[in-house]
């Protein structure tokens, strides 16, 4: 385990080494975001973006909560000019956190609200628990979100449905999380951990440098237009050529056939 804060960690599994555990544990908030976390969390992304050893991250809450939502105390009497500094402080955590170059898993127990659902649609994959609860109701209070709910979120389940849990502010179940795309597996609330990390864990023994380039060209695509997204794909496509494990693949692909080759991350 090594320390990152007070609020935040980041644990190795002993059955998958190459998983990185960033472990939000604020348990009397329910985890809920303050300047304090948010800090921490920027750290633990830089960290496990940078640690060669990590193939694959998991980010998980605990048992009782994701993440509640943002510290609610601790913004309300913020003025305009403060706010201004709070808010990008908050951004660039979370998008640290979608910056990541390796397959994100986040894994949902309790509640992801607000905050808390956003760092989660930071993750690539997110995997929850049948009683677990997604949602922005940040309009309940007279505000919207303002760390990539109303842009994260319609990209991934499209923009009437963002649009109607905004405005609505209403919790998701997990089951109607899954039909609409917001979560991608539902699991027993006691399986959440476990199964996070086998999501994760596929990816471990994958070419690291092409997943890295993989998603890159599918977020930053998204990000832009069809010929410039095609552009970004060429360019990441190509640039595989330089590295050892495309060489490997191909080679292993033409003397063994698919699925076989031993990938070095390099």
């Amino acid at each position: 385990m090594e320390l990152v804060g007070e609020f935040v960690r980041v644990e190795t599994d002993p059955d998958h080494p190459a998983v990185a555990v960033v472990r939000i544990d604020r348990p009397k908030a329910l985890n809920a975001l303050n300047g304090q976390v948010t800090g921490e969390i920027a750290v633990a992304a830089t960290r496990v973006a940078a640690d060669a050893s990590v193939r694959a991250v998991v980010l998980y809450g605990g048992e009782r909560a994701f993440v509640a939502g943002a510290d609610i105390k601790e913004m309300a009497e913020l003025t305009h000019a403060q706010m201004l500094e709070y808010s990008r402080a908050l951004q660039n955590a979370l998008t640290s956190v979608a910056r990541i170059p390796k397959p994100v898993v986040a894994a949902i127990s309790g509640y992801a609200l607000g905050g808390g659902c956003e760092l989660a649609l930071c993750a690539d994959f997110r995997v929850a628990g049948e009683k677990a609860r997604l949602g922005q109701p940040e309009i309940q209070l007279g505000v919207i979100p303002g760390a990539g709910g109303t842009q994260r979120l319609p990209r991934l389940v499209g923009p009437s449905r963002a649009k109607e849990m905004v405005f609505s502010g209403r919790h998701v179940r997990a089951e109607e999380a899954l039909r609409i795309g917001l979560v991608d597996e539902v699991v027993p609330d006691a399986e959440v951990y476990s199964a996070g990390m086998a999501m994760a864990a596929r990816y471990t023994d994958g070419p690291a440098v092409a997943l890295a380039a993989a998603k890159e060209a599918v977020d930053r695509g998204l990000e832009t237009d069809l010929d410039t997204g095609l552009e970004i794909e060429r360019l990441q496509f190509s640039g595989l050529f330089a590295t050892e494990d495309q060489k490997t693949g191909m080679r292993s692909f033409i003397e063994h056939g698919p699925g076989k080759a031993t990938f070095q991350g390099r």
